[in-house]
């Protein structure tokens, strides 16, 4: 193998805390995971309200890989909306990228923005409104929403109907606010850049918060070069299905 570094981009609310079952079975095949926390996720203590831009929440990404020796590629692994950060980074960085895994993420198209993929899925409308307990005003009610946490009663159903007691208790405990502003941003990705990467895309089959239908849409509007699938899966693979998930990025990790 010659790419061994993995780097695991979380998604929305998660942290580099949630890649804990994979870090241990990547580490136990010899390779070199590194998760991290994107700014205001996980321990990164920023607030998430001056977190406005797709370049700002990215920022820890686009600083790990810009600190890699000149000939060193890595494997990017994106959950969820962390998918567009991984998109994101193949835009700016695409050499230091040797392939790109889309977990359950929003692999989204050129002017596309990260959220759009969620609100077909669960009605923009109700999650949006203005009523709705999941935005949040740091500038005040006046100003548009900064931020974003689904409830904790929606997220059980939503994200984690087939993982176990033990790692929901731990995602309850773990998981913080989203910055609106990043995932409201339209992206721009061009053929030159952004289209040279190698891209694979892993779909979670039992997933209530991304569904296969929105997942395959994805996959045929935006073609990846291989499609990977994990049955019994909930949007929290690294939870519920960490073993099959594991198998795949190895198989991934080997495609020449």
């Amino acid at each position: 193998m010659k790419t061994k570094k993995f780097v695991l981009v979380h998604g929305e609310g998660f942290g580099a805390w949630c890649w804990y079952k994979s870090i241990a079975l990547l580490e136990e095949t010899g390779l070199l995971p590194i998760a991290l926390d994107l700014t205001g996720s996980g321990i990164d203590l920023t607030d998430i309200n001056k977190v406005s831009t797709m370049a700002e929440y990215s920022k820890p990404l686009i600083d790990f890989l810009q600190k890699l020796p000149e000939d060193e590629k890595v494997i990017l692994v994106g959950h969820s909306s962390g998918g567009a950060c991984v998109s994101y980074a193949l835009e700016h960085l695409p050499q230091k990228i040797s392939k790109a895994v889309y977990l359950c993420a929003t692999m989204i198209s050129d002017g596309q923005r990260p959220f759009d993929v969620f609100a077909e899925e669960l009605g923009s409308a109700e999650i949006f409104s203005p009523e709705s307990k999941a935005l949040i005003y740091g500038n005040g009610q006046d100003n548009p929403p900064t931020g974003f946490m689904f409830e904790k009663q929606h997220m059980h159903g939503l994200y984690f109907n087939q993982s176990p007691a033990k790692d929901v208790a731990l995602a309850m405990v773990s998981m913080r606010p989203i910055p609106l502003g990043p995932m409201t941003e339209k992206l721009s990705l061009s053929a030159k850049q952004y289209g040279t990467g190698r891209r694979f895309y892993v779909q979670t089959l039992d997933d209530n918060a991304l569904s296969p239908d929105v997942q395959e849409k994805l996959v045929r509007e935006n073609p990846p070069e291989g499609v990977f699938k994990i049955k019994g899966s909930d949007h929290c693979p690294f939870f519920s299905k960490p073993q099959s998930l594991h198998k795949i990025l190895l198989e991934i990790a080997q495609i020449a």
